[in-house]
């Protein structure tokens, strides 16, 4: 039995034989929302899929075939002390039954050896955008309300600003996907780290809000862009970091100088994420409704509070979402409504097959084109 499935019995069934059942299922969900809302910075989140390296040779690998090994598009493979980066599957190549060969891109870390258990990633890059594009940049601190917040800068010639937010269980180095294009066309890019993240202050709490208080690093993120330049700022966020720039646009004092809006995978239904985390640590299908109640009591997301973008009449300004209907964490349909409710503000770019926080990349080419169609008006 897993660690969180058996944590989680082992707590409910000693405090049943005490006569305590109510007090057992509340310490459980407790320890449910405690692993929910603690995703590990740069690891993959619990859920995601693994995989066997098979081979490796030059410019191809041959992995565990599987939903995820079939993925179109460019992905990260992950292991402790590995990372590579894999492109298309090759239709030519010979495949076994149970295996897939797929374009292999390159090994940034370690080696792929026969046996080596990877996790497909949607972070392709790692390092710095120096070390991993080749990039000019600027390791920048953020003045933030919880203290100094790490940050890299690009600098580049237009004076709207892109601020980049990734989001659950990723880093600042998820980001750097969507770099060189910005760069391309010559938008400064500031690709913040928040609280929590390696090198940020900590939570106060000690876990994370979806959203719901670190949209306040990326309001100061805001501030610092404005200080040193910026006219125009464009919001690009994923996962949870698309739910702080939904937060910043309804509640920054400052919202009145961001003129667009990218969401990837945007977190708008937090009750269904919850749920999809609890049960990605293998909480006990009955305990999973009190871990999601507990999560919500503890990230402060009440019953009361309207969820970000819950009023699309409230817009202002473009917004271009990338999801789709595979994302098994964020489910799609409440960016569906909100489409649909402001076609004059909102375009949706839909993306079949691909993973949370990965529309970039199930369709590097087709992502790239819609980032240019929205900005270009905004520039």
């Amino acid at each position: 039995m897993r660690t969180a499935t058996a944590t989680a019995a082992a707590v409910t069934t000693t405090l049943l034989g005490a006569g305590a059942a109510v007090t057992a299922a509340a310490l459980a969900g407790r320890y449910a929302a405690d692993a929910a809302l603690r995703p590990e910075p740069g690891r993959p989140l619990r859920g995601s899929p693994r995989l066997t390296v098979h081979s490796a040779a030059a410019g191809r690998i041959e992995l565990t075939r599987s939903l995820a090994s079939l993925r179109p598009g460019t992905y990260g493979l992950s292991a402790p002390g590995v990372h590579a980066v894999v492109g298309a599957v090759l239709p030519d190549a010979p495949h076994g039954p149970d295996s897939v060969v797929r374009r292999l891109v390159a090994v940034t870390h370690g080696s792929l050896d026969p046996g080596t258990r990877v996790t497909l990633t949607p972070q392709v890059h790692l390092g710095d955008p120096g070390s991993a594009l080749g990039l000019d940049h600027a390791d920048v601190d953020v003045p933030g309300e919880l203290g100094a917040l790490p940050a890299w800068f690009v600098p580049a010639a237009r004076d709207t600003w892109v601020i980049t937010v990734h989001g659950l269980g990723a880093t600042r180095e998820h980001p750097m996907v969507v770099m060189p294009f910005l760069h391309r066309q010559r938008l400064p890019v500031l690709d913040l780290g928040y609280r929590g993240d390696l090198g940020a202050p900590a939570p106060p709490d000690g876990i994370g809000h979806l959203g719901e208080s670190e949209w306040r690093d990326l309001d100061a993120a805001i501030r610092y862009a404005l200080r040193y330049g910026a006219r125009r700022i464009v919001l690009h966020g994923w996962s949870t970091g698309a739910t702080m720039a939904l937060h910043a646009v309804e509640r920054s004092a400052l919202a009145e100088r961001i003129s667009g809006l990218v969401l990837d995978s945007p977190v708008l239904d937090w009750h269904a994420t919850l749920r999809a985390l609890a049960a990605a640590r293998h909480t006990p299908g009955p305990l999973l409704p009190l871990a999601v109640k507990a999560a919500e009591g503890r990230a402060g997301l009440r019953a009361d509070r309207r969820a970000p973008g819950s009023d699309p009449a409230a817009l202002r300004i473009p917004v271009l979402i990338f999801h789709g209907p595979d994302d098994t964490l964020a489910p799609w349909e409440p960016s569906r409504r909100l489409a649909a409710a402001r076609p004059d503000l909102v375009t949706l770019r839909t993306v079949p097959g691909a993973a949370h926080g990965a529309m970039w990349n199930a369709d590097p080419a087709g992502y790239e084109e819609a980032l240019r169609r929205f900005l270009t008006p905004l520039m």
